[in-house]
């Protein structure tokens, strides 16, 4: 008799413990979309929370932007978005939300437009892809329900989709991003190369939309403080100039925003530290303050 309760008894105690690994959202990443503006099938990675299929009700929304050298599996396979989703949303740090992250590594690598006219990333994005996204799953379509985030290159991306378009994104959250050039010397020094032919004159009016410091000091009165900022970036991170140029330059305007040094460097141990952070501050956004 002892026996077979003890049998039964871990019987129930692996059930539970496999019901419990297999319980949680869904992370599907190699799904596309059809873009005419890029000419190409687009890749995207989407996390579904757990009650998605059954509770019929509609979701906010975090874009989340992967780094150079990295695709749409990035945040995925190296950043745990689903562990660490999850374990936000079952303790409460988090509300339930849809996340979804795109590949912007194929064709040309990044998330905007050429000055050259031959890739327009942005344009994808914001004309394409999201009213897709937004359209094919329960979204809530409103500004205070979406917001966006990414790391290196994508928190450059993240920088520049908040700052031209704060009409979208409740939240914005920068990780160790590249803000863009420091100056307008840098980035013509750096631009002629890379885009041979195109004159300085657009190159300075490129650099004035894609440099965040000159986005944030040319900031209309009313846009200040239309977007919650968090931006973290590591101590010994390589672009800690660029971020804290950012910070002071945010300061002077009298921009509301977060502003984190934390101990650590240019790595997927630090986003992965960062990523409850961002959830939690984003979810304070799509609550009722």
């Amino acid at each position: 008799m002892k026996q077979a309760i003890f049998l039964i008894f871990t019987f129930l105690v692996i059930s539970s413990h496999a019901l419990f690994a297999q319980s949680g959202g869904k992370v599907i990443d190699n799904l596309a979309v059809k873009s005419t503006i890029l000419d190409m099938d687009r890749k995207y990675s989407i996390y579904l929370p757990e009650d998605y299929e059954s509770s019929g009700r509609s979701y906010p929304v975090l874009y989340l932007l992967h780094g150079a050298g990295d695709d749409q599996t990035g945040w995925v396979q190296f950043g745990e978005v689903k562990h660490i989703a999850d374990k936000a949303i079952q303790e409460g740090l988090s509300t339930a939300m849809i996340i979804v992250m795109p590949d912007a590594n194929t064709g040309q690598r990044g998330y905007f437009n050429s000055p050259k006219n031959d890739w327009n990333y942005e344009d994808f994005f914001f004309d394409e892809f999201m009213p897709y996204i937004e359209k094919t799953y329960r979204i809530r379509t409103e500004k205070r329900y979406r917001a966006i985030a990414g790391l290196s290159m994508g928190g450059g991306g993240t920088l520049m989709y908040a700052l031209q378009r704060p009409d979208l994104f409740s939240a914005a959250c920068p990780l160790s991003a590249y803000v863009g050039p420091i100056s307008l010397d840098e980035a013509l020094e750096r631009w002629e190369k890379q885009y041979a032919g195109v004159s300085e004159k657009d190159l300075e009016a490129y650099y004035q939309h894609h440099s965040a410091l000159e986005l944030v000091k040319n900031i209309p009165e009313d846009q200040k403080n239309s977007v919650r900022w968090y931006i973290d970036c590591g101590d010994g991170d390589f672009l800690y100039e660029g971020n804290s140029l950012l910070h002071i330059a945010m300061r002077k305007k009298e921009i509301e925003h977060e502003f984190r040094i934390r101990d650590g460097v240019h790595s997927w141990s630090y986003w992965r530290s960062a990523l409850p952070e961002v959830l939690t501050f984003v979810t304070a956004g799509f609550h009722q303050f």
